[in-house]
């Protein structure tokens, strides 16, 4: 694969805000089986939840998380996690990017003719590519360690 990538699909799984959280959880849950089930990945690639200040929403992102831990385990495709920084070197370059420099470089890696919408569709895309660094660097080191 090299540093070429192509796009296949990308979007989000939108949960109205007044909805009951286990409906919530449970559209994500659904949305999940769905997209494995459509694209057969080898392996999942998530942001690590960093702590957040507001303790509500981090505890939303943690079950929403839990959800997509579930649909992947159901489904035995295994999950690799990555730090903000780790996603935002593989794709800038530069640990401290700011979230319009990850879009732009998402933008002109994977040849899109604008940025990716919405921002949480871009950075699951910088996830990804950040996934696929990481998997060629490793694939390398285990062809060195034969």
């Amino acid at each position: 694969m090299g540093n070429r990538f192509r796009l296949l699909d990308y979007g989000c799984i939108r949960t109205d805000a007044g909805t009951p959280l286990e409906e919530r959880l449970e559209k994500i849950y659904h949305g999940m089986i769905l997209l494995i089930n459509r694209w057969h990945p080898e392996e999942l690639a998530i942001e690590e939840l960093f702590f957040n200040k507001n303790t509500r929403t981090a505890l939303t992102v943690g079950h929403a998380r839990g959800v997509i831990f579930l649909a992947a385990a159901h489904q035995k495709v295994p999950i690799r996690e990555y730090t903000p920084l780790q996603v935002k070197q593989a794709v800038v370059g530069y640990g401290r990017a700011d979230k319009h420099q990850v879009q732009y470089m998402v933008k002109a890696l994977l040849n899109l003719s604008s940025l990716p919408k919405p921002d949480d569709a871009a950075d699951a895309l910088a996830i990804a590519i950040c996934h696929a660094h990481w998997h060629s660097v490793e694939h390398t080191i285990n062809q060195k360690e034969r």
